[in-house]
C-alpha cells in the first residue's frame, strides 16, 4: 500500500513539472513596440529636406616636426665637462651648448666646445657631465618650432584635387577646441608603388609656441565644397538597378502608404547629397528602410 502511495506521488509531480514547463514555453510574450505594428506595414522615420553647406573633406593624420632640427655630435673624443644649456633655453647658431674634455693621458686641452648648428630651442640634453662621448655619441637636440611640418601620405586617387599653397585645418589632441591654419607646400613626385600614396608635407605657423614637436595631429584638407545645397542624407537614396535612376520615398498625404519620387543628385560627401531635381526645401522624405517598395503600407515612427 504504501508503496503505491509513494508511485502515486511520484507521477504527481511529474505530471505537475509538464504541466508547469508548457506553460512557461507558452507563456504569451509581452508586445515590444514593433508587435503594435502590422506585419505588412513598415515602421519608417522621416527626415527633413534642408539646405546645407557641403564640404568634401580628406582627413589626414601624422606627427608634428620642428621646420628645423639638430641633432649636435662632438668633434672630439672625451667626456662630457659642462652642459651650458638645458631643455628650453634658446639658443643661437653657433652658440655654445656643451664643453667635452679631451681624454689623452699626460696631454692638457682647452675643453672642446660643441656649438649649435642652427638657432632655436634646445629640445633635449641626453648626457650627464662626466658620461664618455665619441664622435657619434649625441649630445643635444636644437630645434626651431617658429614654424612646425606635417608629412602625411595622400591616396593617389586625390592627386588631381591637391595643388602647393592649398590651406588645410590642423587639429591636435592636446589642444581641445583649437584649430590651425596649416598650408600645403611639398608634394611628392612620385607615388609609392605598395602603398599607392603620395608623400606631402604641410607647414603651420607656430610663433606662440603651442604645437610641439612630436604631438600627433590631424589634418583635414577641402577637396570642394557647395554652398546652400538642397540635400538630404545619402543613406535615404535609393538607386534601382534596372536603369540606374536614384530616387527617394515620400509619405502620401495621409501618411499611410510610401511614395516614390525619382530624383537627380549632384554634390556629394562623407554624409550628405545634394538633390538638384525632384525635392525642395522642407519636402518631407523617409528614412532608408529595408524591402520598402512604392505602394507600401508604412507607420510613421514619432
Amino acid at each position: 500500500m504504501k508503496k503505491k502511495t509513494k508511485n502515486r506521488i511520484i507521477w504527481a509531480v511529474i505530471i505537475a513539472l509538464f504541466i508547469l514547463v508548457l506553460m512557461v514555453i507558452f507563456k504569451p510574450k509581452s508586445k515590444g513596440p514593433l508587435d503594435v505594428v502590422a506585419r505588412d506595414v513598415f515602421l519608417v522615420k522621416t527626415e527633413q529636406v534642408q539646405k546645407r553647406d557641403l564640404k568634401h573633406e580628406l582627413l589626414m593624420s601624422g606627427s608634428i616636426k620642428a621646420l628645423e632640427e639638430a641633432t649636435l655630435y662632438p668633434r672630439v673624443e672625451g667626456k662630457l665637462l659642462r652642459n651650458l644649456l638645458r631643455e628650453g633655453d634658446k639658443v643661437n647658431k653657433n652658440q655654445t651648448v656643451s664643453l667635452i674634455e679631451r681624454d689623452e693621458v699626460g696631454a692638457v686641452y682647452e675643453p672642446v666646445v660643441v656649438p649649435s648648428t642652427i638657432t632655436g630651442i634646445v629640445g633635449r640634453v641626453y648626457l650627464d657631465p662626466g658620461a664618455n662621448v665619441t664622435r657619434s655619441t649625441a649630445i643635444a637636440l636644437v630645434v626651431n618650432q617658429e614654424r612646425v611640418r606635417i608629412a602625411v601620405d595622400i591616396p593617389e586617387r586625390y592627386i588631381g584635387e591637391i595643388y602647393q599653397g592649398q590651406t588645410a585645418t590642423l587639429r591636435v589632441d592636446a589642444l581641445p577646441g583649437q584649430e590651425f591654419e596649416a598650408v600645403l607646400r611639398i608634394i611628392s613626385p612620385v607615388v609609392d608603388s605598395s602603398s599607392r600614396s603620395v608623400a606631402v608635407e604641410f607647414y603651420a605657423d607656430n610663433t606662440k609656441g603651442l604645437l610641439k614637436s612630436g604631438m600627433f595631429a590631424k589634418v583635414d584638407i577641402t577637396l570642394a565644397q557647395k554652398q546652400g545645397a538642397v540635400s538630404v542624407n545619402k543613406q535615404s537614396l535609393y538607386t534601382d538597378a534596372a536603369n540606374g535612376q536614384t530616387y527617394v520615398f515620400l509619405p502620401s498625404a495621409d501618411g499611410k502608404t510610401a511614395v516614390r519620387r525619382n530624383v537627380k543628385t549632384g554634390f556629394v560627401n562623407s554624409n550628405y547629397l545634394e538633390i538638384t531635381e525632384g525635392l525642395v526645401p522642407g519636402d518631407t522624405i523617409l528614412a532608408f528602410t529595408y524591402g520598402l517598395k512604392d505602394g507600401s503600407k508604412i507607420e510613421l515612427e514619432k
